[in-house]
């Protein structure tokens, strides 16, 4: 059968309409999709390189996207008025008294004391003066403060949340 532009219309129209050809397209915007999403996967934000090869750093808010840290770490954001705020400065020498536990518990300490340039975590937070927020590897807020919070007090928040029981219970049973 020869196939002549006619005919090629009619057979386009006709494998169009299959089962199969819509299968395929399927495949097709899966496969690509797989491919894009294992490509931004690969590459790792150098925050958080920075951060897995020492979990005491503390990071400045226009340093840290907070999509990069979805599913990878919780985030706790210090603001303050500036880098002398009395406050601040309390809940900074709070927080490094007992890092270790904070980063038991994959807790990425983010800084923000210039609200003269608001940063993208001063616009999704919108502190009023001094605020502690703590956000869950979800991205939501877990937990905000006006005052500075001791770290013991942070990390019995951290162990009641959903995520922290599960890691937990994976933890013993790898053991």
């Amino acid at each position: 059968m020869l196939i002549t532009g006619e005919n090629a219309n009619d057979l386009l129209a006709f494998l169009q309409s299959a089962p199969i050809f819509t299968f395929m397209k399927h495949l097709h915007c899966f496969t690509l999709f797989m491919l894009v999403s294992t490509t931004a996967v690969a590459e790792q934000p150098a925050a958080l390189t920075a951060w897995e090869a020492d979990r005491s750093q503390v990071f400045a808010a226009e340093d840290v996207a907070q999509d990069n840290l979805l599913w990878q770490v919780r985030a706790l954001v210090v603001f303050g008025q500036s880098p002398n705020d009395p406050l601040f400065l309390q809940q900074m020498d709070l927080l490094k008294a007992r890092v270790d536990a904070l980063a038991e518990r994959d807790v990425l300490i983010i800084t923000d004391t210039d609200p003269a340039t608001p940063s993208a975590w001063r616009d999704t937070l919108r502190p009023r003066g001094f605020m502690l927020a703590l956000l869950g590897k979800d991205g939501r807020v877990a937990l905000r403060k006006p005052s500075p919070w001791d770290v013991r007090e942070l990390s019995r928040s951290i162990d009641k949340m959903p995520l922290r029981q599960q890691e937990i219970r994976d933890r013993r049973v790898a053991e």
